[in-house]
C-alpha cells in the first residue's frame, strides 16, 4: 500500500513529497486528491500570470499611436517575436519541473515575470528605439515557458482518468489571463486614456508577487518526478509526438496567435480606435479559456481523438464565415466567425491535450505492459511529450502572426492569412482521421509453426 504524501523541509530546501502513485484508487481518495487539487489551484494562478505577461504586447501596441512612429508590419513583428520567445523557452521550463521541483519552480518562474514588466514599465514612451521595444517584448516570452513546467507539474499529480479535466483546468485558467489583461488594457485606456499604458504594468507587478508568495507556501514538490534523458529521447523518435504537434498547432497555435492579433486586426482592417478594438478583444480569448477544460472532459467522455476531429472541421468552417466577412468588410460577421474560432481552438486545446497520455497508455499496452508496468512508462513518455508538442505548439502562433503581417504588407487585409489557415484546419482534420480514426486494416493472418507472432497494433479511437 502506498504511503501518505509526506512533505518534508530538508530536501533541496523545499516541500516535498517523497512518494506519488495518484493510479492508486485508495491513496488517491484518502489523500491524493485533495493535495493534487491544491496544487492544481496555485499552479492555475502562476501560469495566469503568466500568459497575462506573455500576451502583454497585444495589449501594448493598442496604445502606441502614432507618435511611437511603428506601422502595423512593425507592431506584429513585436507581438511576433513575444510569441516566439515564449513558445521556445518552453523546452528547457519543461525539464526545469523535474531540475528544481515543481513547487520550487514554480516560485522561481513567477518572479522572472518581474524582469519584463519591469523593462516594459521602463521604456514605454514615444521615443523609444524599436530595437529596444523587441528585445522588451522577447522578454515577455518567459511568461509563455509557465505553461509548459505548470502542465509537467500537474500532469504528474493526477490519474490518467482524471488527466483530460485537469490538464483542461489548468490550461484553460492559464489562457484566461489573455483575456483579462486584455480587460484590464481596456480600462486603462477607458479611464487613464491611452498615453498611459505604464498604470497597466504598475497593477501586474504586486500580482506577481503575491503569485510567488502563494505558490512558495501553499505547493509542494513531487521527488519521483525525474528528468528521463531515455524518455525524452523516445519521445522525439516516437512519430505520433510529431504528430499531436502538428494538431497542437491548429488548436494552440491559433488560439495564442489570433490573442496576440486579434486587436491590431480590429485596428487595421476595420479602422476601429484603441478603445474600440481593447472594447472587443477580450471575448474570444475569455470563451476560448472557458471551453478549454469541457474540451477536456468531452474528451475523457467520447475520446480526445472524435472530439479533436470534428473541432477542426468546426473551425475550417468558422474560417470560412470570417474570409465572407473579410472579404465584404463586414465587421459583425467578422466577429461572429472569429469569436467561434477562438471558442474552437480552446475546445480543440483541451481534447488534444487529453490525446497525449492516452497515445502513450495505447502503446503500453500495445507493448505487452499492464498495469503499473504500462502506467509508468505511459507517463515518462507523455511526460516527456507535453513539453515539446507545446513549444511547437506555441510556434504556431508565431506563423499566425507572420501571416497577417505577409498579408497586410501585400494586400491591406488579413484575407489571404485567413484562407492560408483555412487550409491548414483541413490538414489537421485529414491527418486526425488517417492516424488516429481510420478503420484499422484486417488483422494479420495468424503465424504459422516456428514464426513469430505479429505485433499488436494500439487502437487509437478512444485516446
Amino acid at each position: 500500500m502506498t504511503s501518505a504524501p509526506a512533505a518534508t523541509g530538508g530536501r533541496k530546501g523545499g516541500r516535498w513529497i517523497e512518494q506519488w502513485d495518484p493510479e492508486d484508487e485508495e491513496f488517491w481518495a484518502r489523500t491524493g486528491e485533495k493535495t493534487a487539487r491544491r496544487n492544481l489551484l496555485y499552479s492555475v494562478l502562476s501560469e495566469h500570470i503568466g500568459f497575462s505577461i506573455w500576451t502583454l504586447w497585444s495589449v501594448l501596441v493598442l496604445f502606441m499611436g502614432p507618435e511611437y512612429g511603428i506601422d502595423p508590419a512593425g507592431k506584429f513583428f513585436l507581438i511576433g517575436t513575444a510569441t516566439l520567445v515564449g513558445a521556445v523557452i518552453r523546452v528547457p521550463y519543461t525539464f526545469a519541473v523535474a531540475r528544481f521541483g515543481g513547487r520550487n519552480w514554480t516560485v522561481i518562474s513567477a518572479l522572472l515575470l518581474l524582469a519584463p514588466t519591469l523593462a516594459a514599465f521602463a521604456v514605454m514612451e514615444p521615443g523609444t528605439s524599436y530595437t529596444t521595444f523587441l528585445l522588451v517584448a522577447a522578454l515577455t516570452g518567459v511568461g509563455g515557458g509557465n505553461f509548459a513546467s505548470s502542465m509537467t507539474n500537474i500532469n504528474a499529480f493526477f490519474p490518467l482518468r482524471k488527466k483530460g479535466w485537469a490538464l483542461g483546468l489548468n490550461a484553460g485558467g492559464g489562457n484566461i489571463g489573455v483575456p483579462v489583461v486584455q480587460l484590464m488594457g481596456l480600462l486603462v485606456i477607458g479611464v487613464a486614456g491611452a498615453g498611459h499604458p505604464r498604470v497597466l504594468l504598475a497593477i501586474y507587478l504586486p500580482l506577481i508577487v503575491i503569485a510567488a508568495a502563494l505558490a512558495a507556501v501553499r505547493m509542494d514538490n513531487l521527488a519521483p518526478v525525474r528528468n528521463d534523458t531515455g524518455a525524452v529521447r523516445e519521445s522525439v523518435r516516437d512519430p505520433h509526438t510529431w504528430i499531436m504537434s502538428f494538431l497542437y498547432i491548429g488548436t494552440f497555435g491559433s488560439f495564442i496567435g489570433y490573442s496576440f492579433a486579434f486587436g491590431l486586426v480590429l485596428q487595421t482592417q476595420f479602422g476601429r480606435t484603441p478603445l474600440q478594438a481593447a472594447s472587443l478583444t477580450f471575448i474570444g480569448p475569455l470563451l476560448g479559456s472557458l471551453i478549454r477544460p469541457v474540451g477536456g472532459l468531452l474528451a475523457d467522455r467520447f475520446g480526445g481523438a472524435r472530439i479533436t476531429l470534428w473541432n477542426f472541421a468546426a473551425m475550417a468552417a468558422a474560417t470560412g464565415v470570417v474570409i465572407f466577412a473579410s472579404v465584404r468588410e463586414s465587421l459583425p460577421v467578422f466577429l461572429v466567425g472569429f469569436t467561434a474560432l477562438f471558442v474552437l481552438s480552446g475546445l480543440g486545446n483541451g481534447s488534444t491535450f487529453k490525446m497525449i497520455p492516452g497515445i502513450f497508455q495505447a502503446k503500453a499496452l500495445a507493448r505487452g505492459l499492464a498495469g503499473e508496468a504500462a502506467d509508468a512508462w505511459a507517463r515518462r513518455l507523455s511526460g516527456a511529450a507535453i513539453g515539446l508538442i507545446g513549444a511547437v505548439g506555441a510556434v504556431g502562433g508565431l506563423g499566425i502572426n507572420l501571416a497577417f503581417r505577409q498579408s497586410f504588407l501585400t494586400a491591406g487585409t488579413g484575407t489571404a492569412a485567413f484562407t492560408a489557415f483555412l487550409v491548414c484546419y483541413a490538414l489537421c482534420f485529414v491527418v486526425t482521421w488517417a492516424v488516429y480514426l481510420r478503420a484499422p486494416a484486417a488483422a494479420p493472418a495468424p503465424a504459422t509453426a516456428g514464426e513469430p507472432e505479429p505485433a499488436p497494433q494500439p487502437s487509437y479511437a478512444q485516446v
